[in-house]
């Protein structure tokens, strides 16, 4: 089923796994999905990887999380590293195994440059594969969008004008960057409707784990972290395991507000890990979502 037809039906709970370095931490992946698949996800997507590396393992994970969850599942795809033409098959591999669902991203630079150029015959930007997918498929896809602003945007206008691209480009639904303040989700929803976009926006929520994770992935995404959060960082900056708790908590309480606003769903970056995302499940008890063992 395609996801933008689970939106239209019900709110969906769904996590974001990423493939391994090595094909020896495939079953590591696998064991975590069957883990959180208790609390019934609506569908779960995978990643490419840095830069566009493990893409073989990406194809592998997502064709066996369907198998294993039995739900859904949606394929990212990037632009980095590779042909249109090498895009396209990606595509055809993964609609021949029964895939629906693609998220299409321009992606990040491979590790250690700062800047994305396509390689010669790529697709430049997002909304040049998403027009791809769209005349030559017929996936459900997603698009990604930054509540604050993408970190290469001149302004939040501009990066509004290019998310109102994708969408006219093929997107049917939009999830979001992470972010810690959810002032910065419904101000953003806002001035998408009031921009004239009308797909489902569902919020990505990334649980705390470390001090350290946290500093890392917002720095590079752009995000702004809160002054509470910021001292519950500093507090457990030496401790990961208090930490981890306090990320539950916090998560807890960020995706209740989330989810008493209305939100059209919940997408949990998950990072292979099992323990937090369960936990915020068991805190949040929704209807639909609760443990089933």
């Amino acid at each position: 089923m395609k996801i933008f037809e689970i939106l239209k039906k019900t709110r969906p709970i769904s996590y974001e796994f990423s493939p391994p370095r090595t094909a020896d931490g495939i079953p590591a992946v696998l064991e975590a999905l069957d883990e959180l698949k208790v609390y019934s996800p609506d569908f779960v997507s995978v990643t490419y990887g840095a830069g566009g590396s493990t893409r073989a393992f990406t194809e592998e994970i997502t064709v066996q999380a369907k198998k294993v969850a039995g739900v859904e599942v949606m394929a990212h795809l990037t632009c980095v590293g590779q042909t249109k033409e090498e895009i396209h098959g990606v595509l055809e591999r993964l609609d021949a195994a029964g895939v629906e669902n693609v998220i299409a991203l321009r992606g990040d630079p491979p590790r250690g440059e700062t800047e994305f150029v396509p390689v010669a015959g790529g697709f430049p930007h997002a909304t040049d594969l998403l027009s791809h997918i769209k005349a030559n498929f017929k996936f459900g896809v997603a698009a990604a969008c930054y509540p604050e602003g993408h970190t290469e945007s001149v302004d939040l206008d501009a990066d509004l004008d290019y998310i109102k691209l994708k969408v006219e480009k093929g997107a049917d639904f939009l999830v979001t960057q992470l972010f810690y303040d959810n002032r910065y989700y419904f101000d953003f929803v806002e001035r998408a409707k009031a921009a004239g976009i009308d797909v489902p926006i569902v919020p990505g929520v990334l649980p705390v784990l470390s001090s350290a994770q946290v500093r890392r992935f917002t720095t590079l995404c752009g995000s702004t972290i809160p002054s509470d959060l910021g001292k519950l960082l500093d507090k457990y900056a030496d401790d990961d395991s208090s930490a981890r708790d306090m990320g539950v908590e916090y998560a807890t309480a960020q995706v209740r507000e989330l989810w008493d606003q209305g939100v059209p769903g919940v997408h949990f970056y998950v990072l292979n890990r099992s323990y937090s995302v369960s936990r915020i499940l068991d805190n949040l008890a929704l209807p639909g979502h609760q443990r089933e063992d």
